[in-house]
């Protein structure tokens, strides 16, 4: 299993900017493909961004051109910078490794809310 600390989020104007953290410790999260999901109160989730083990990125065509997935293998943390941030409904965003549905990922995330 491996630990995970998601952080970042916050309360941002719309046409803003933040940045969600995934720090692991244990395992080394190049090994995975690692992806952020997003999931607003009664919605489904959503993968907004993925990386695989060798840094292919993708994005869904919502976030295209606003997000970047991107990892620190130093720091071992994988990052999604968000910019442009529309007012959607809020959403917690979840970064399970090997976009796992194991529930022990999906537990708490950060949340971010876009409002004026």
């Amino acid at each position: 299993q491996v630990q995970l600390v998601e952080s970042g989020g916050g309360l941002v104007q719309p046409g803003g900017s933040l940045r969600l953290s995934c720090a692991a410790a244990g395992t080394r999260l190049g090994a995975f493909t690692m992806g952020w999901y997003r999931q607003a109160p009664g919605k489904q989730r959503d993968l907004v961004a993925r990386m695989t083990r060798d840094s292919t990125t993708s994005y869904a065509d919502s976030v295209r051109g606003r997000f970047t997935i991107s990892r620190d293998s130093a720091e071992n943390t994988l990052y999604l910078q968000m910019s442009g941030l529309k007012p959607d409904p809020p959403a917690v965003y979840y970064c399970p490794p090997n976009l796992s549905a194991d529930p022990d990922y999906w537990g708490q995330g950060p949340q971010v809310t876009v409002s004026s």
